[in-house]
């Protein structure tokens, strides 16, 4: 491959050098060439040079088409992220491609959210064909998909063994908004059990992420999300996730909801022990609080089962179940799925939205639903898992001094890590795959449920080397983002 070095680099090489006229044109003409004739210049800036040349998807150089384009637009964002180098501009199943043309495998799937991979073709054509029949009417009218997607909701709930008493659905456009809806229920519930308004406080845990508007992020206890926007709604507790022996007392009479993740995705993929979910179901049922799992990340079969929950006893169901992510496959919806006790208890007016359910959104989740309900599609996430966890378990007996554990279910993968995996995320990036973080010093792993066991293999030689990088003192070459900005780290 050609080799890039920035304009401003070679200004800079050639002001503090003493290269001659010619092999400044050289330099200037045809950066590769140039490396081959740079024996003039110093030996750092030669050895940065070559190492370039040997990455297959080096970030984009200051003075390339991607960093004029973000420069362009910068200004017009508002400055809520923080984004490596590469701009990306196609992608299929499991690739994307940058402005540069450069080929990625994708282990993030748009953070849980591409279950399907990148265009799908029977998604491409349901929104295109859709599209031209009618997108949206609102929520005062019926359309025919709205109702279609809820009752399938229901009826492959029931199906796959997961919350026995699902009874009704309410759409809406993303996570945030179904964990919004699941707060309010819970609280409608503890208003029709105590109309004084004692039982009114929300339980949720530490190390959940359970989204940024209001409602959402004042179940999510971390200072990082919570500070600037202080202070937060009233009524909001927090306890310590996996602790049995502290639920009863942190969940009591005034307790009207509690939503917790049977899977803390951003937290950093620590699974809920059976224990814990089982006790603190049998809590809310005693003091008459709305149990809430929040399966946005971990649900729609991503553990092998169709919910995260399926595998835990019926008294362990929740009353709600919030998704959103790989419900739309890319495009934004979210669902509330509630039981016959709190929808009995909710009535018109109580809760609303424009967008949510329209027909498009509506019509396309009900196939993607259908497609992430299919067994055959469900027992390869767990064969694909433990394929994952063979290569873990390699990478873990070469570096032991780096992987600490390996957690999750399905294809909700999480690696311990004993120091920053930045530097290993960037390495890795270069070298042509995408991995995201979670928690603190964790490595997280949801790629597309389609990927195939050569993708895997190919991912993991990668990774394999981003780790020699970054543990062996060479260190990656391209541009280290702190994390994600979902994560701690």
């Amino acid at each position: 491959m050609a080799l890039r070095i920035s304009a401003k680099r070679v200004a800079a090489t050639l002001k503090a050098g003493n290269t001659s006229p010619s092999f400044n044109g050289i330099l200037k003409r045809n950066a590769s060439q140039a490396a081959a004739a740079a024996t003039n210049l110093p030996e750092s800036t030669r050895n940065e040079i070559y190492r370039e040349a040997s990455l297959s998807n080096p970030d984009p150089a200051a003075d390339s088409s991607t960093a004029a384009l973000v420069n362009e637009q910068a200004p017009y964002m508002v400055k809520t992220y923080v984004r490596p180098p590469p701009m990306f501009v196609k992608g299929k199943g499991c690739y994307l491609w940058d402005v540069e043309n450069r080929k990625y495998l994708d282990f993030t799937a748009g953070i849980a959210v591409n279950a399907l991979g990148h265009c799908d073709p029977e998604i491409t054509n349901i929104i295109a064909d859709q599209a031209k029949t009618l997108i949206h009417t609102s929520n005062l009218y019926h359309n025919p998909w709205t109702g279609a997607l809820s009752e399938l909701l229901v009826q492959k709930t029931l199906e796959s063994g997961s919350m026995h008493d699902a009874r009704a659905v309410f759409i809406c456009n993303s996570g945030t908004e179904a964990n919004e809806a699941a707060i309010k229920f819970a609280r409608k519930s503890g208003k029709v059990l105590d109309p004084s308004g004692a039982k009114h406080e929300v339980v949720s845990f530490n190390g959940a992420f359970h989204g940024r508007t209001m409602g959402a992020l004042s179940a999510t206890p971390n200072p990082k999300y919570q500070k600037p926007f202080s202070p937060m709604l009233p009524g909001f507790k927090y306890g310590t996730y996996n602790d049995v022996a502290a639920i009863n007392e942190l969940v009591t009479e005034k307790t009207c909801g509690v939503i917790v993740e049977p899977i803390q995705g951003e937290g950093g993929v620590i699974v809920g022990s059976e224990e814990f979910l089982i006790a603190l179901a049998k809590r809310c049922r005693e003091v008459g609080a709305v149990l809430i799992y929040d399966e946005i990340q971990c649900g729609l079969g991503r553990t092998g089962k169709f919910w995260a929950h399926a595998s835990l006893p019926q008294s362990a169901h929740p009353d709600i179940i919030t998704t959103a992510k790989a419900l739309g496959n890319g495009f934004p919806i979210g669902a509330t799925i509630v039981n016959g006790n709190v929808s009995e208890k909710i009535v018109v007016g109580d809760h609303g939205t424009t967008f949510g359910g329209n027909p498009l959104g509506a019509r396309l989740a009900h196939y993607i639903v259908s497609r992430l309900s299919d067994p055959k599609l469900l027992a390869s996430a767990s064969t694909k898992s433990e394929f994952f966890k063979k290569h873990f378990v390699a990478l873990q007996n070469k570096y032991p001094e780096l992987v600490k554990e390996i957690r999750g279910k399905g294809l909700h993968l999480g690696l311990q890590l004993t120091q920053d995996p930045t530097p290993i995320v960037t390495a890795a990036r270069e070298r042509g795959l995408l991995v995201i973080t979670a928690g603190t010093n964790t490595l997280r792993f949801v790629p597309s449920l389609t990927i195939t066991e050569g993708e895997i293999q190919e991912g993991m030689e990668i990774l394999d080397e981003a780790m020699r990088v970054a543990t062996q003192g060479e260190g990656p070459a391209g541009k280290q983002v702190k994390g994600e900005v979902d994560s701690r780290n």
